[in-house]
């Protein structure tokens, strides 16, 4: 239930989707771009190791593709909270160390990102042609995410942080990932 404008919970996990999704565009300073982002990156990696679990049984890499997407996804899903208590905190005192979790965290979700497209497209390429199509739907999203996650590293990191130019690495490859699963999905 909302309140104000809040959800009544202060863990987006444990929220409703309608009670999330009424959150994000009431004034309040979270659920922003990066909790969307984590979100929608969990929702990746979900439909990732689902299209794996599709795949023939004769691919080699299932079990372990299914395997590491799940992981993946435990790693993406906390983020949506974290990202939020540490805009909390930074829109409450701009220290060294608010600074600081307001660029690892989207960090974090650039690496995991990169990952998800890398796999997604694995599993658009080699895995069951009918599911390559949600396959290929969570490499966008993750590249989407990669792509959020650099522009937030880009606007609160220092200029000599190696984390942006790592970041936008990390964008590019989930992107090149992205095109190959789709380049797959035609064929």
């Amino acid at each position: 239930m909302r309140t104000a404008g809040r959800l009544a919970s202060s863990n987006f996990l444990d929220a409703g989707l309608k009670e999330f999704l009424d959150s994000v565009p009431a004034r309040t300073p979270a659920p922003g771009g990066g909790a969307v982002a984590a979100v929608v990156l969990s929702l990746a990696a979900g439909l990732t190791a689902m299209a794996a679990r599709f795949a023939p049984d004769d691919w080699a890499q299932r079990a372990e593709v299914v395997g590491r997407a799940e992981e993946l996804r435990a790693r993406a899903e906390p983020l949506a909270d974290d990202d939020a208590e540490a805009y909390g905190a930074f829109m409450a005192a701009r220290t060294d160390e608010t600074v600081e979790r307001i660029v690892a965290i989207p960090f974090e979700l650039a690496v995991v990102a990169a990952d998800v497209a890398e796999l997604a497209a694995a599993v658009a390429i080699e895995g069951n042609p009918n599911v390559s199509g949600d396959a290929a739907a969570g490499a966008d999203l993750a590249a989407a995410v990669a792509s959020i996650a650099a522009r937030l590293v880009e606007i609160n990191a220092r200029d000599d942080d190696p984390r942006v130019t790592d970041s936008r690495g990390l964008a590019a490859a989930a992107a090149q990932a992205a095109g190959r699963a789709a380049a797959s999905d035609v064929s």
